[in-house]
């Protein structure tokens, strides 16, 4: 098939081709050249056979790929594909063959070995094993054990995006708002920083169309954020929950068989062995924890039911009806197929075309399946179909806002992000009249920390008068016995402190004269992380809390993210020290001992000094130096460490993108590192200075500007 390649000044590809199947081709075959070690990597996640050069670290998420029925659960969507998708599909595919033949990673030779035979289906596996955390189910597990061991009420105390969550920031200008008359379109995607990067960016051109925007690598398409010149779209994840958990009774029969105890008794289960793991799926869902018992004894396992395998869509057919949309009306049409993960979706046209919507499959059932795992013997838990229709919003303010609030997606799920987010966003907006398409930086990269608010009230709160301590009684924290005198506390077991140290009490007033900001550059920044770290740790650590420790070893590997304690009090932190499910005097000893363990350790550090950089790579690179980052996790510019055990930050934007719709040649984008996915090539991480700096590439829509590159 017949395609043109040309490349900007920052590697990014440009394809042209006669029709649009060359051109799926072609963009198969560009994206197995830039990112050939990437995309082999997630193939082998699909099959569950990554551990076999990555590492036994990898161990725990192959076990779950083939429980979890990905591979399977791909081809079962393929083949249900209409037979224009899949036509398109089969080209790209045919593309990312002929590339991985051109390819010039070295990583193969480091890992040791060779690139692999894409199947037809393998582009819908890499969607699927890349979002079937997305929605972070484990998140049921979590709450599941808050009610048992704290109940229903302590789950509000951590309904907040985890540190298993990914999420964005987006937003929209009407033309009323805009400098040129014309929407614009804003945003950054928060997902875990990788290297290569999860996005990329390219343009697709043919006659039929012509739009440029951010790829997933291995799937064809410009599904999430697009450009097409007379209509541009950008999602943010909706927090929707559409994944359910189920708790199983399984047994063995005689033949050797499994069964399961569903709504009507005991009933057959699929059961098969792939590569030593045993694979069970019963009438609601492939079972990725626990199993059926030895020698007939009965056993318990907690199932997992996916809209994508219950329906066998993965809403491929939405991607090359959005490279097709001319307005926002298209957009929306083609939204109507999207399956998941679920988002929020933007779009603005240059006739005056808005859309703000939730678009993809949830599961209509009963709101308890939302919580928590729930018995898969009682019929009270089966789906009834899906949730239709899904909340969509008018823009008739002239600004929309979406940052993974509790607002459009409000009934659908249970745990979303803090609203500081999108109110500083719909604050920074609405203080200025007009906006362009350079003035977007300033909102990309606002670094006011509005979550501070409740631990500086504590600290504010110290005045030096005598306090209780009260229970920070020292239980185990995640298993590990804590030692109070590391933790700074000098007089604990309810025992009185007096006044402030003249070091602390110092530190105290400069924490109070801060301005909130999380500049990378910014020495009270780091004080306050520091001072909130130490009080992450005390709360972990109080009595209260203690029921919810040591939870991750009864989980399989891939879950412990989501069940760990710190973690969990990190992001919830907010909540916790401002309801009184612990007593406000414990809070107060809290914040006190934090204040005075900080003061104690003198340190000119900064912020960026302890707020670096951390890509997940798959194969590490020890001697990577990572530059300090601006920005925290309640930032608008969304950087996040895990405060209490590590300040490194594994999450961020991973792009930025302006679209203009009044002229896309002024749009803009960026990603964190560069277009290339191989070590050493110019466009590596060419883009990196840029993304620290806040600044954005221009998109460049002239091919005439351009440089063509040969292939074979």
């Amino acid at each position: 098939m017949r395609f043109e390649v040309f490349r900007d000044a920052w590697g990014v590809p440009h394809l042209r081709a006669g029709d649009a199947l060359s051109l799926a081709y072609g963009q198969g075959y560009v994206t197995a050249v830039d990112r050939a070690w990437q995309i082999e990597v997630e193939r082998h996640r699909v099959l569950g056979t990554s551990a076999a050069f990555l590492g036994a670290e990898a161990a725990g998420w192959d076990r779950f790929a083939r429980r979890a029925r990905l591979a399977d659960t791909a081809r079962r969507c393929h083949a249900a594909l209409d037979e224009d998708t899949r036509t398109w599909l089969d080209a790209y595919t045919e593309g990312i063959g002929a590339g991985l033949q051109a390819a010039t990673a070295p990583e193969f030779a480091r890992a040791g070995i060779e690139p692999g035979a894409w199947e037809p289906w393998t582009a819908l596996g890499i969607w699927l094993s890349t979002h079937v955390l997305f929605a972070g189910f484990p998140a049921k597990l979590w709450r599941d054990e808050v009610v048992r061991r704290l109940g229903r009420e302590a789950v509000e105390l951590f309904a907040t995006d985890g540190p298993g969550t990914c999420g964005s920031n987006g937003w929209l200008v009407d033309g009323t708002r805009s400098a040129s008359g014309a929407p614009l379109i804003a945003g950054d995607p928060h997902r875990f920083i990788e290297d290569p990067g999860v996005y990329q960016q390219i343009r697709l051109a043919c006659p039929e169309f012509d739009v440029a925007g951010l790829a997933v690598p291995g799937v064809p398409g410009i599904g999430h954020f697009g450009h097409a010149g007379g209509v541009a779209w950008a999602i943010t994840n909706a927090m929707a929950d559409y994944q359910d958990l189920y708790r199983e009774r399984l047994r063995r029969t005689p033949d050797g068989g499994v069964e399961a105890f569903g709504p009507d008794g005991w009933e057959r289960a699929h059961a098969h062995e792939e590569a030593g793991v045993e694979v069970v799926e019963t009438g609601r869902g492939v079972v990725v924890i626990g199993g059926p018992g030895e020698s007939g004894a009965e056993g318990e396992g907690i199932s997992l039911r996916q809209p994508a395998r219950v329906h066998e869509d993965l809403g491929f057919a939405a991607l090359p009806a959005l490279l097709r949309a001319r307005t926002v009306a298209d957009v929306d049409r083609a939204f109507d197929r999207w399956a998941e993960p679920v988002n929020v979706v933007l779009a603005a046209d240059t006739a005056g075309g808005l859309l703000h919507r939730v678009a993809g499959t949830v599961p209509d059932r009963d709101p308890e399946n939302r919580l928590r795992v729930v018995p898969a013997w009682e019929e009270r838990y089966a789906w009834r179909g899906r949730t239709e229709p899904l909340p969509r919003a008018a823009v008739d303010t002239g600004v929309a806002v979406m940052a993974n609030e509790r607002s459009l997606a409000a009934p659908l799920g249970v745990e979303f992000a803090p609203p500081h987010r999108a109110r500083r966003i719909t604050e920074l907006l609405a203080g200025r009249p007009v906006w362009d398409a350079d003035g977007m930086r300033s909102v990309h990269t606002d670094t006011l920390l509005p979550s501070a608010g409740p631990l500086l009230t504590l600290v504010e709160a110290l005045d030096g008068e005598a306090i209780g301590v009260g229970a920070l009684d020292g239980e185990a924290l995640d298993g590990e016995a804590l030692d109070r005198e590391a933790l700074g506390g000098e007089a604990l077991g309810g025992e009185t402190l007096d006044g402030l140290s003249p070091e602390a009490a110092a530190l105290r007033g400069e924490l109070l004269g801060w301005d909130r900001r999380m500049d990378a550059d910014s020495a009270l920044a780091a004080a306050y992380a520091r001072v909130r770290a130490a009080v992450v740790r005390r709360v972990a650590a109080h009595g209260t809390l203690a029921p919810l420790t040591g939870l991750m070893p009864a989980y399989p590997d891939v879950f412990r993210p989501w069940l760990a304690l710190v973690p969990r009090v990190a992001y919830g932190l907010e909540n916790l020290l401002s309801l009184d499910t612990i007593p406000y005097e414990d809070r107060l000893a809290a914040v006190r001992e934090a204040v005075e363990e900080v003061a104690a350790e003198p340190s000119g550090v900064t912020w960026g000094e302890l707020h670096r950089l951390a890509p997940w790579q798959a194969l590490p690179d020890p001697d990577a130096a990572w530059p300090g980052l601006d920005g925290d996790h309640d930032c608008v510019l969304s950087t996040s460490g895990v405060p209490g055990l590590t300040e490194f930050s594994a999450r961020g934007p991973a792009a930025r993108y302006v679209w203009d719709l009044a002229d896309r040649a002024n749009s803009r984008w960026i990603v964190p590192l560069g277009a290339s996915g191989v070590p050493g090539d110019a466009h590596h991480r060419d883009q990196l200075p840029l993304w620290l700096r806040g600044e954005l590439a221009p998109l460049v829509t002239d091919f005439a500007l351009l440089t063509e590159e040969q292939h074979p």
